[in-house]
């Protein structure tokens, strides 16, 4: 309750009557989603995060599952210390990340540019696929690949197969994380969006310093159900593989 209390009063904000974040409300209106629908400024920076997204968590979830493949079938030398690298993004502060990521943009041309917040976001969610595709292969058994082998499958028919249909739920479950992660990440955004190309979270975060009015509440309550969304995709996702999974 002390969690979903307050994302339950933004909600309720979100059809506020008011012209300021007033709770509880004097009335309700949807004057704040159509403020989304009206200002330029709103949408632009929705479809930016779109724009961002959907590659980035695309991007993170065909890398990720490759090093998770490479790392927990193959025989990679320093294999620790690679995952250790990749996993760095969930260790190390975001702002220093942010910080880093920004210096280096800016040598590479990249900073301001929608190629370079899908560079960025794909950079800080491949742990999350990593680690729920990693954790799904520990538990597929092996000498199902050796015996796809053994009957003539190439190493990616082995894989197309035998391997991906198994680990499937992992994969959705890394992409829907992955894009999660995308749409909501603001430190790094803050750092390497310009005006012209500015994430929701930047927009959001910009007014509130400037100008609090319910919108910023209508937004947070579409992020909250895209994530809820993404969650029962997840969840509907897993309980369906577990009942079609065989048992010996």
């Amino acid at each position: 309750m002390y969690i979903i209390a307050p994302i339950v009063i933004v909600l309720i904000i979100s059809f506020s009557s008011a012209q300021f974040l007033t709770f509880p409300p004097p009335g309700y209106s949807m004057q704040w989603y159509e403020n989304i629908v009206d200002n330029p400024a709103w949408l632009r920076s929705l479809w930016t995060s779109l724009r961002v997204m959907l590659p980035a968590g695309i991007a993170a979830t065909v890398l990720g599952t490759a090093a998770a493949l490479a790392l927990n079938r193959g025989s990679i030398p320093g294999a620790a210390i690679i995952n250790g690298i990749l996993m760095a993004p969930l260790v190390v502060p975001v702002i220093i990340t942010a910080a880093a990521l920004f210096g280096v943009f800016r040598i590479w041309g990249l900073y301001g540019s929608i190629g370079g917040l899908i560079l960025a976001h794909t950079v800080l969610t491949i742990p999350y696929v990593l680690s729920t595709v990693g954790a799904s292969l520990q538990l597929v058994d092996k000498r199902l690949e050796d015996a796809a082998a053994n009957l003539g499958a190439t190493p990616w028919a082995a894989f197309r197969l035998v391997t991906l249909p198994l680990i499937l739920p992992a994969v959705l479950s890394g992409l829907l994380f992955a894009m999660v992660i995308s749409f909501d990440e603001l430190v790094v955004s803050l750092f390497i969006s310009t005006p012209v190309v500015r994430p929701v979270t930047v927009q959001m975060w910009s007014n509130i310093r400037g100008d609090v009015d319910p919108t910023i509440a209508a937004i947070a309550t579409l992020i909250f159900l895209f994530s809820l969304a993404a969650l029962l995709v997840e969840s509907v996702t897993s309980r369906n593989s577990g009942r079609k999974t065989p048992h010996p």
